[in-house]
């Protein structure tokens, strides 16, 4: 069976990894203003820089079912299935999109994941997914794959200002708790696929640190790790992160990678993350 491999913007994948891997790629999009703006057409600078301009946040949408609709035309023409990784249904309607497209197709099969997360986590799944279909395994081989990578995936970020979250409605109960927490740097991460408060924290070193003491409770259970930060135009920061944590765990794999603007919105400038999972390309 001749697998190809969808994802959306919101991974982060570069390009290079999408030709590496034959990827295709659908984009979101983040309205500024009366501009709606495919986030690969815009780069992280320039996206924080109009931020700074506009008088309210920018929203985002999901990819125009049109063009989905193209893709899989297309890929029709060259493939018998479809393994389409997106980011989580309760942040987007994306994969509910893309899930609907299913019975439109006779000679294409097509398979929507929910990765309940995004961004890198996310990413993790799409290069895993390619490099199998590569390699020839079955679509029930990389679903099984990606059950056994969620019980080791973790992810969790802290921003700078959880207003973003809030007025995105895409904080979990955030309006309720909002006061609490103006002045802490609580930890957040996915559950259930929702962003939520991991723990209340006074400052971002300790968050920081706190994430740090949990990446270490994971490398004491002994499987191979890949690491990647993540950030919210603060590529300074992320690296000297990245620095003084290959100090304290040089038996990681760590990559950098950023939140883009369609997160971006959501999380604002600032935002700093780590997500990790046991590392497939070791067993």
């Amino acid at each position: 069976m001749r697998i190809a491999v969808v994802t959306d913007s919101t991974a982060y994948l570069t390009d290079q990894q999408c030709e590496l891997y034959s990827i295709y790629k659908l984009p979101l999009s983040v309205i500024m203003g009366n501009d709606a703006i495919e986030e690969t057409n815009i780069t992280n600078d320039d996206f924080f820089e109009r931020v700074k301009m506009m008088d309210s946040l920018p929203t985002s949408s999901q990819p125009a079912i049109g063009q989905a609709i193209d893709l899989f035309n297309e890929l029709s023409k060259k493939y018998d299935a479809v393994i389409s990784v997106h980011l989580s249904s309760a942040l987007s309607g994306t994969y509910d999109s893309i899930a609907s497209l299913g019975p439109v197709y006779k000679k294409l099969e097509i398979y929507p994941y929910d990765s309940g997360i995004s961004c890198s986590a996310q990413g993790y799944f799409v290069l895993e997914a390619a490099r199998m279909a590569n390699e020839g395994f079955t679509v029930e081989e990389i679903f099984h794959t990606f059950e056994k990578m969620q019980m080791t995936l973790q992810a969790y970020f802290v921003v700078n200002d959880l207003h973003h979250l809030v007025r995105g409605g895409r904080l979990s109960n955030g309006s309720a708790i909002i006061g609490s927490l103006l002045k802490i740097k609580p930890i957040l991460h996915f559950e259930d696929k929702k962003i939520t408060i991991f723990e209340k924290i006074r400052t971002k070193k300790k968050a920081l640190k706190r994430i740090e003491q949990l990446l270490g409770e994971d490398v004491e259970k002994g499987y191979p790790i890949v690491s990647t930060i993540i950030h919210a135009n603060a590529e300074q920061e992320a690296l000297e992160w990245i620095k003084k944590l290959k100090q304290c765990y040089p038996s990681i794999r760590y990559e950098i990678s950023y939140f883009g603007p369609v997160i971006g919105t959501h999380l604002g400038e600032g935002a700093l993350g780590m997500t990790w999972v046991k590392d497939q390309t070791k067993g």
